[in-house]
């Protein structure tokens, strides 16, 4: 988006250097990417990130402040996620954001989806860095926010995810990780801050404790990086060696109930010019007409699962009438294919990955998805060249 650098970034481009910076990438992740990993990075104006980042923490500002909101998105939550150990604001949040052409001809960004969950910290931060060494980027390019550089994101994340603790002390835990494709973030966060990763199942509970067995030795579980999806734990059936209604003396860093409080379920209560008009399906008597430009989505689906452009009448009869009230139906955002590359315009669906930290919700990284395709997931955009998961940049005095 900024033409001077991608002129020049498109000119100086070579087989070999996008071979290096995968090189990196994977030996830094130490295991096997299951994603593409993009040819290029993006480069932004900072007004445009910046606009984004504020943008983002002003939504998740004004639901929490919004009782009516915070009732009905209490309503939804299984009870059995309403456990002891609940952050008072979520640690951990996620605002996805198109971005569209206006009217004016210039462009702004639009709400996707918002999510109170964990991202990519570690992965993320070793692709900004992998791309700076690979191709050289200009000086004064960076990717972090809030006047962060790798130093300071670095000491912020610790904080935010170790605390005061040990981190031999702290778990990230999540189902079968082995198997996940954000395995190399796992990887790297415990290289980047000693936080192993476990299955749930390599613990158990003593004492009103949450224990593991390292070398032999069990050792208390102080604080957990939780990393599972409720969405893959209800589809799995995947056994837990307590119940989240325990009484635990554990600390949580992302509690299950926040991904239900502060979900998709608080879009339709959202009045931004950033955000599209969005209605829950059991408030909708019958199909709007212009449904070409709707998109039908289930709340509590990860990572773009069960998502149906331009729903027909079917799709919604589809749907049980006790279930309704779980899915949105949301205008289209329409993106705007922005990244110029060999391979023809290209779309980026930015997500501002933010911390709670001092007091407030901080922006710390953007997390791009590029794609060509109906959706911008990897998945999506297979067999395409110059899409897939990037890092994005901006000039910072």
């Amino acid at each position: 988006m900024i033409p001077a650098l991608r002129e020049r970034f498109n000119a100086s481009w070579t087989p070999a250097n996008y071979a290096r910076l995968q090189a990196i990438v994977a030996a830094r992740a130490g295991v096997p990417l299951s994603f593409t990993v993009s040819e290029t990075p993006c480069f932004f104006p900072a007004a445009l990130l910046d606009e984004m980042a504020a943008t983002g923490a002003a939504l998740v500002a004004g639901f929490l402040a919004d009782p009516r909101a915070r009732a009905e998105a209490e309503a939804l939550i299984p009870a059995r996620y309403l456990g002891p150990g609940q952050e008072t604001t979520p640690t951990c949040v996620q605002v996805d954001f198109g971005i569209v052409r206006t009217a004016g001809g210039g462009y702004a960004p639009r709400l996707v989806e918002l999510q109170a969950f964990p991202s990519l910290y570690g992965f993320q931060h070793v692709l900004g860095l992998a791309h700076q060494e690979a191709y050289g980027l200009p000086a004064g390019l960076t990717p972090y926010l809030d006047g962060l550089d790798a130093e300071s994101y670095l000491a912020l994340v610790r904080d935010v995810l170790v605390g005061p603790h040990d981190p031999a002390d702290v778990v990230l835990m999540e189902i079968a990780p082995e198997r996940q494709k954000t395995r190399p973030d796992f990887s790297i966060t415990r290289s980047l801050w000693g936080i192993d990763t476990v299955d749930p199942q390599e613990l158990f509970v003593r004492e009103r404790r949450l224990w593991r067995r390292i070398d032999g030795r069990e050792r208390p579980i102080r604080r957990v990086y939780n990393r599972i999806i409720p969405d893959e734990l209800e589809r799995t059936g995947h056994p837990l060696p307590f119940d989240y209604r325990d009484e635990l003396d554990v600390e949580w860093v992302g509690h299950p109930a926040w991904y239900f409080r502060l979900s998709k379920s608080a879009i339709p209560w959202l009045a931004h010019p950033a955000v599209p008009r969005t209605w829950r399906l059991d408030l909708v008597d019958g199909l709007p007409a212009e449904r070409e430009d709707l998109v039908l989505k289930p709340l509590f689906s990860f990572a773009g699962g069960g998502i149906v452009f331009a729903p027909t009448a079917a799709d919604l009869a589809a749907i049980p009438g006790h279930e309704r009230h779980l899915y949105l139906l949301q205008e289209r955002v329409a993106f705007a294919p922005v990244i110029d590359t060999p391979h023809g315009a290209t779309q980026a669906e930015v997500r501002i990955m933010y911390v709670q930290a001092g007091g407030r919700l901080r922006p710390v990284l953007p997390l791009i998805r590029m794609g060509r395709g109906t959706m911008m997931g990897v998945a999506h955009n297979r067999g395409l060249a110059w899409v897939g998961a990037s890092a994005g940049f901006a000039p910072r005095p």
